[in-house]
């Protein structure tokens, strides 16, 4: 639920309280989205990963092999697993997600890609190559108070307009 007021925000780091600023907007959300996947899903997966054993087993890729297992245990025990709820506050210090805080010096820009009921997402993009781009789901947040709390701070990427390929991969296939 989305939450104007100006409050101060604290993250517990390393034992110690870090004060990140005042929030200007707050929302929860889901730590990753998860899907509800049928046994039709199952099945058809795993007829793949299959194939791709015998396959690689065929060709002596064993490489191939142990990481076809790998990707299907993986797979398995994320679906198992239930995401946690998140808090996000954009502060005027910087984006608390969780217990992580990224400050605005660390961030490059910000993209809002709004396209609801579907695809409501705010992507972070920071400065380092090394750190990737972190997606938000909105939920029922205005994307327009967030646009509005974000740009004092960090400039706005016009040019991306659609979800990125990988989370329309996620949710298309139920990854």
């Amino acid at each position: 639920m989305p939450n104007q007021q100006e409050t101060r925000e604290y993250i517990e780091q390393d034992d110690e309280l870090i004060d990140v600023g005042n929030a200007l907007v707050s929302w929860e959300t889901w730590e990753y989205q998860h899907h509800e996947r049928s046994r039709t899903w199952y099945l058809i997966v795993g007829v793949i990963a299959a194939a791709l054993l015998v396959y690689s087993i065929a060709i002596a890729n064993y490489l191939f092999a142990i990481i076809v297992l790998m990707t299907g245990v993986i797979m398995l025990i994320n679906g198992m697993r239930q995401p946690k709820r998140e808090q996000v506050h954009i502060t005027d210090m910087g984006i608390v997600v969780g217990d992580s805080f990224y400050d605005y010096k660390m961030i490059k820009d910000f993209a809002l890609v709004y396209e609801p009921p579907i695809v409501k997402v705010l992507y972070v993009d920071f400065n380092s190559t090394l750190r990737p781009v972190i997606s938000l789901q909105l939920e029922d947040t205005d994307p327009n108070l967030i646009r509005e709390s974000l740009l004092p701070y960090v400039f706005e990427n016009l040019d991306r307009e659609d979800e990125a390929l990988t989370d329309m991969l996620r949710r298309l296939y139920k990854l």
